[in-house]
């Protein structure tokens, strides 16, 4: 499988090179050239199997020859091995139609365990086969982070450089990441917003002279790799409700747009996706496009739901780029102007194509305190603000008949203030971080600057040129 840039002037890579590479050179992101497809005798045939193992079969033409089937199929049974329930992705009944799907089993409580887990040894396998060890570079919201130092923290050939914005994200989210103690991982809070922690991931990488003298990788949903991984339980819960022969629709709480992008994967498959559900906080930027085709970046809105307050959704490329018929020429046009302008208008037939899948939703503070305290009282579960977003998306939106399953993204554990507010039950860590918020942090604060980065980064000595 070769991997194009959604710019369309970068070489072309394989799995183990787009991989490694996380940004295209041109500054696209990359996709498959084509999308390998699914049958629905395939999908029968996923019944009954586990997630591992629904996930070795649908990843497998992705990755190509870079990892031969049967190391791969160990590669993905490591990766979700730890996770504290025997299903990885167990789906909650609520109701009649509605279903959560729980992404938050893995070591750091949130979805983004289930690809990082898989990264993390990819990474390990290839650095392994090159020789070449990487500096990987990344910003996060809240969850990315914790997850991604999880999956690298003490790997040989790894050095992690993680951005989060200072005073932006839950004590949690935070003590997760600055109280590893591994000496390959580094945190930075950056002042600022995650837009602006982003901005400056995309600045170094966009540097071909520190590219290459870090080797620089990256571990946001940028890197296919993540995408690629996510898109295994939109299936796996399809296939526990009825696909082929149901239609599932799917509510997405969403900020940089990558997890509800890995639902269009699935669907690009072959998967019968009825409708991906876009749910958005206060910071509505997905919202607008697809409600009136206004892709405008604002300022972004602090809220109890961290994780998505961005203004900036760069997987909102990638399906830009599905919709111009893959044309780099056009999607490279449409990101040059809105990175000199912060506005796209997008065109009628573009978000016509748009809104027969996607349906954007935006939930405010006061709705999604609502659900919270609705889902408490009426079905007994705890959620977090981001799940709560979702869940309130999808019992507000306009979907036909057939099953709704919204991602649950997090565990309430992660923002037990905001959950607290909502429903007036403080959620309690899980055993497995017992202790976290006595544990000392290890982390420096710098401006939203690429220069005061570049300089603290080559300050972390020959180790850090060295990438180990």
């Amino acid at each position: 499988m070769d991997y194009v840039s959604t710019r369309g002037s970068a070489p072309r890579l394989d799995f183990r090179g787009a991989t490694l590479a996380g940004l295209a050179e041109d500054g696209g992101l990359y996709m498959p050239a084509r999308w390998p497809r699914i049958t629905p005798d395939e999908l029968r045939a996923l019944r009954g199997l586990s997630y591992a193992e629904t996930a070795a079969r649908v990843l497998q033409p992705f990755v190509g020859d870079a990892v031969p089937p049967r190391a791969f199929a160990r590669l993905v049974a490591e990766s979700y091995a730890g996770f504290s329930h025997p299903a990885v992705a167990p789906l909650v009944q609520l109701d009649h139609r509605h279903w959560l799907l729980e992404l938050h089993h893995g070591p750091t409580l949130a979805f983004k365990d289930i690809a990082l887990q898989l990264l993390g040894r990819l990474f390990e396998r290839f650095i392994g086969e090159t020789g070449a060890p990487v500096t990987i570079l990344g910003a996060t919201s809240g969850d990315t982070g914790s997850a991604a130092i999880a999956a690298v923290a003490g790997r040989p050939g790894m050095r992690i450089v993680m951005l989060h914005p200072d005073g932006r994200i839950s004590d949690v989210q935070r003590r997760q990441m600055t109280t590893v103690t591994a000496p390959n991982v580094t945190n930075v809070a950056v002042d600022g917003s995650f837009d602006d922690a982003q901005a400056l991931v995309k600045a170094l990488f966009a540097d071909p002279g520190f590219r290459t003298e870090m080797r620089l990788s990256a571990v946001n949903s940028i890197n296919w790799a993540r995408l690629m991984a996510q898109s295994v339980y939109y299936v796996y819960a399809a296939v526990r409700l009825g696909a082929p022969e149901v239609e599932v629709s799917f509510s997405v709480p969403t900020g940089n747009f990558g997890d509800v992008f890995a639902g269009y994967v699935a669907h690009a498959m072959g998967l019968p996706v009825r409708r991906l559900i876009v749910a958005t906080n206060e910071n509505d930027i997905v919202a607008r496009a697809l409600g009136r085709g206004d892709y405008s970046r604002g300022a972004v809105v602090q809220t109890d739901s961290p994780a998505m307050d961005i203004q900036v959704a760069s997987n909102f490329e990638r399906l830009l780029f599905e919709l111009s018929g893959r044309s780099g020429r056009r999607t490279a046009a449409w990101m040059a102007t809105f990175e000199r302008t912060g506005r796209l208008d997008l065109d009628p037939e573009v978000m016509a194509r748009a809104r027969s899948l996607f349906t954007g939703v935006r939930v405010d503070r006061e709705a999604m305190q609502q659900m919270i305290a609705w889902a408490r009282a009426e079905t007994g579960r705890m959620i977090d603000p981001h799940t709560a977003i979702g869940l309130a998306a999808a019992r507000t939106a306009e979907t036909a008949d057939g099953p709704v399953v919204t991602l649950a993204t997090a565990h309430p554990a992660k923002f037990p203030d905001a959950v607290a507010r909502a429903c007036g039950e403080r959620p309690e860590l899980p055993p497995r971080l017992a202790g976290l918020l006595a544990r000392p942090e290890r982390f420096v604060r710098l401006p939203a600057d690429a220069g005061a980065l570049k300089a603290h980064m080559r300050a972390l000595a020959p180790a850090g040129r060295r990438a180990a």
